[in-house]
């Protein structure tokens, strides 16, 4: 394709839209496609802001955010960018959501995703080629849409979690985004919803499994990996029964990142020891519970205790910290159905008198009166009036975490846990919570998203080209969120506020690529210098 007339106005990446001056209008050949008027990016901004004002609901507003995003990036970033925290829970979690559910149906634009198909395997270098259309890929997002946020097996449609995750990574780190490629593993879908409906765009069959599948994904990451060399590859929103095998397969052969069992894990871990920092109290004093054992529970546990170990207890000190609610109950050694992630924290009954009535949260919770409690569970109003006020009387600043996203999922409100608990609770949430008055003091809501966290961390290792993406570059990411929030103010966040995303990403950024050159995983020099060089900045 050449890089002339409409070609230059229908390509993302080089388009500036009125901004082109009049030699540059000359030079690609688009005199008089264009209104006369040279705009700057400045004047641009504030016009197409004006006209996402008048958008009156979050669906629409997203909607014309991805128009701006499919015309012109430069433009789409630099609006981002100065409207973080406005745009977040509309760019991604909660609005893209509707536009999963809906993704075929609202459906224009492929937004540069590549679309492999299990039932047309041979295809795949190919299709990767024509995605990245000569661009030099350095970070893909990849789903099967099996696991989609807490809505479940959306099939292909879960590829807007890979465009909306990229949007994420260049917004608050700065990443190229010629760099990225989103990527749908398409191997069918269970959602009978959308084997149903006549506008589905996928494969109308039911998910593959197995063998057949492992060989597909494998396929995918060998080629992957040979088109796209010194890339970080990054899965997101695989099923419970994949993610884990996925992960544990490469994570000690090439730079890769699981995010619902890493990234949920480290902003969590940041979320704890931010609320420690305010309670003055030790990590290694706290008793922890999951109410949700799937991969993100079972990830974020793992998380915690490997940063206990860190703090100097051993393994099986460390590990009678920790218990697991799922939907049985209380997870036992004899539970039928452990995942691997489950059974090192598995109990064994003979440690309750009543391990067989253990079969609810409120149950467990009695029996154990845990200081942390941690929702990963989609079931929302779980974290009750009762349990909770049962909590804070156990415990001087109960730490609760409803992450259960989108909202309609939480296990409770961050302003039900702080009125149930008089202010002592030290709350986060996985979706925007506005800040809760109480007794005259305002209590600032932590969002554990994990946004605070991943896009600092692929900029740091793609900075450094690091090999791997050790557990010692991902503690790092978790500690360096520490001292941005002022934990002596009353009512302080637990994390720092998404509007300052840019921010601490750079903060976390440097941290992860100082960390892979200690841990020798990186031949540079310097984190800091590379994290600079490597940093994308919208302008024309």
């Amino acid at each position: 394709m050449t890089n002339t007339g409409f070609n230059v106005l229908n390509n993302p990446f080089i388009n500036k839209g009125t901004a082109f001056t009049a030699d540059e209008r000359k030079q690609f050949q688009i005199e008089g496609l264009l209104p006369p008027f040279v705009q700057t990016l400045d004047q641009q901004v504030e016009q197409t802001y004006a006209q996402y004002q008048m958008r009156d609901t979050d669906l629409a507003k997203r909607l014309f955010l991805m128009d701006i995003f499919n015309e012109n990036r430069v433009l789409f970033y630099k609006l981002f960018s100065e409207h973080v925290n406005e745009f977040m829970p509309i760019v991604y979690d909660p609005t893209i959501a509707d536009t999963i559910e809906n993704y075929s149906r609202l459906f224009i634009d492929p937004q540069n995703a590549a679309y492999l198909s299990i039932d047309d395997p041979d295809n795949m270098e190919k299709t990767l080629k024509n995605a990245a259309d000569g661009r030099d890929i350095k970070l893909i997002v990849v789903t099967d849409g099996e696991g989609i946020l807490g809505i479940g097996d959306w099939g292909l449609q879960g590829v807007d979690i890979s465009v909306g995750k990229l949007m994420v990574y260049t917004a608050a780190a700065g990443i190229d985004p010629k760099s990225v490629l989103p990527v749908v593993l398409d191997v069918g879908t269970n959602n009978q919803k959308l084997l149903d409906d006549d506008l589905y765009l996928g494969n109308r069959h039911e998910r593959v499994r197995g063998d057949k599948y492992y060989a597909f994904v494998d396929k995918f990451v060998e080629i992957a990996e040979d088109t796209f060399p010194n890339m970080y590859l990054h899965f997101e929103d695989f099923g419970r029964d994949n993610a884990a095998n996925i992960l544990n397969k490469y994570k000690d052969k090439i730079l890769t990142f699981n995010d619902d069992i890493q990234g949920t894990g480290i902003i969590t871990l940041a979320g704890i020891l931010g609320a420690l920092n305010i309670s003055k109290q030790k990590l290694t004093d706290q008793v922890y519970m999951s109410f949700g054992a799937g991969t993100a529970g079972a990830g974020i546990t793992k998380r915690i205790f490997d940063a206990m170990v860190e703090e100097g207890l051993s393994e099986d000190e460390a590990r009678k910290h920790f218990y697991l609610v799922d939907k049985q109950g209380l997870l036992f050694k004899d539970t039928e159905g452990l995942t691997p992630e489950q059974k090192p924290f598995a109990r064994d009954r003979s440690e309750f008198s009543n391990a067989d009535e253990l079969t609810t949260l409120k149950a467990a919770m009695n029996a154990v009166h845990p200081s942390i409690l941690v929702g990963t569970s989609t079931q929302p109003g779980t974290f009750t009036k009762e349990i909770i006020q049962d909590m804070a009387a156990h415990t001087d600043r109960p730490i609760i975490f409803p992450l259960s996203n989108p909202t309609k999922l939480a296990e409770a409100t961050a302003e039900d846990l702080i009125n149930w608990t008089d202010g002592k609770a030290l709350v986060a949430t996985g979706v925007p919570a506005a800040p809760v008055e109480l007794n005259g003091v305002t209590y600032h809501i932590g969002q554990a998203n994990n946004a605070l966290v991943y896009p600092g961390l692929g900029l740091g290792a793609l900075a450094v080209n690091a090999k791997l993406l050790s557990d010692g570059m991902i503690n790092r990411a978790a500690h360096s969120l520490g001292g941005i929030v002022d934990p002596t103010e009353p009512g302080a966040a637990v994390l720092p506020p998404v509007s300052k995303l840019d921010v601490f990403s750079m903060t976390v950024a440097n941290g992860v690529a100082e960390q892979a050159i200690e841990e020798n995983l990186s031949d540079s020099k310097d984190g800091d210098k590379a994290v600079q060089q490597l940093k994308w900045t919208p302008e024309y």
